[in-house]
């Protein structure tokens, strides 16, 4: 018997191959739909079931769990073709130089096993200095970001605020205070947002730079619909306020404002006494 599989233009006769049929048996075994994961991930055919089971092994002792691994291979079906030759650097890695500590070792995988795949010279610690350099500290706190490229995801979104406006300086700030910001995507959030903040909103970029927050809320669901009420009420609070606000609270403090007098001058309301909306 011939199975075809769906991959590009990939026949193989597994009644003649032992091996390979061994190493079907062996993915189920440990609950990993082989057909469906070697129709995604091809490469696996090529790869010897020793090395499969010594990373599987290597894994599972550092006492993740059945589960777990089946989650982080379904999120990274490359763990199941690296050598643990390649694995333990990025434990030792993650330990010694980015001081995760060993406790926390085993959650920072399970939330990026990406960085399991990652090479520790050409893209982990170039990484972590890169983060360095722009003052952000405690990248323990943030270690999704170091399997990402400095070249192809940081460059371009500090670019990006650069272009709109930003000094260098700046940009770089945005990022330091809040270094999710790496993680937004530039066509789905940043630029839809930002056009929002400066063409609707019309405020003053160093809120942005304060608040780089800004761009975690949902546009749709909490940015506009706030403004606009803030809009119709003529009232203008500082932007952590308008955003970060639980809705009851919100509205509580909305409608306090507008059924007083107008605030001091040395109240945080107090543009909203002026003319900000005129």
């Amino acid at each position: 018997m011939v199975i075809k599989w769906r991959c590009p233009k990939q026949t193989l006769p597994p009644s003649c191959d032992t091996g390979f049929q061994k190493k079907l048996l062996y993915l189920e075994s440990i609950g990993i739909d082989s057909f469906s994961f070697i129709e995604n991930h091809p490469t696996l055919i090529t790869t010897s079931l020793t090395d499969i089971k010594s990373t599987v092994e290597y894994i599972t002792a550092m006492d993740f769990t059945a589960i777990e691994f089946r989650r982080m291979v379904g999120m990274c079906p490359e763990i199941l073709t690296t050598n643990v030759s390649d694995i333990i650097p990025v434990f030792t890695f993650l330990h010694r130089e980015v001081h995760v500590p060993c406790s926390d070792i085993k959650r920072v995988i399970n939330r990026r096993p990406r960085l399991l795949v990652c090479s520790v010279s050409k893209r982990l610690r170039p990484t972590l200095y890169f983060l360095q350099s722009i003052g952000i500290e405690e990248v323990n706190k943030h270690t999704d970001l170091l399997s990402c490229s400095v070249e192809e995801k940081f460059m371009p979104r500090i670019d990006y605020f650069e272009n709109g406006g930003f000094s260098r300086r700046d940009a770089t700030s945005m990022f330091r205070r809040f270094p999710q910001l790496f993680c937004y995507s530039i066509k789905n959030n940043l630029e839809p947002k930002y056009s929002y903040f400066v063409v609707e909103m019309g405020r003053d970029l160093k809120e942005l730079i304060e608040f780089p927050q800004y761009f975690s809320f949902s546009l749709e669901n909490r940015i506009k619909p706030r403004h606009k009420k803030c809009v119709e009420m003529r009232v203008c609070f500082p932007l952590p306020d308008l955003l970060k606000t639980k809705e009851v609270k919100f509205h509580s403090r909305l409608d306090v404002f507008v059924n007083s007098s107008t605030p001091l001058k040395t109240s945080p309301l107090w543009c909203a006494g002026g003319n900000f909306y005129e």
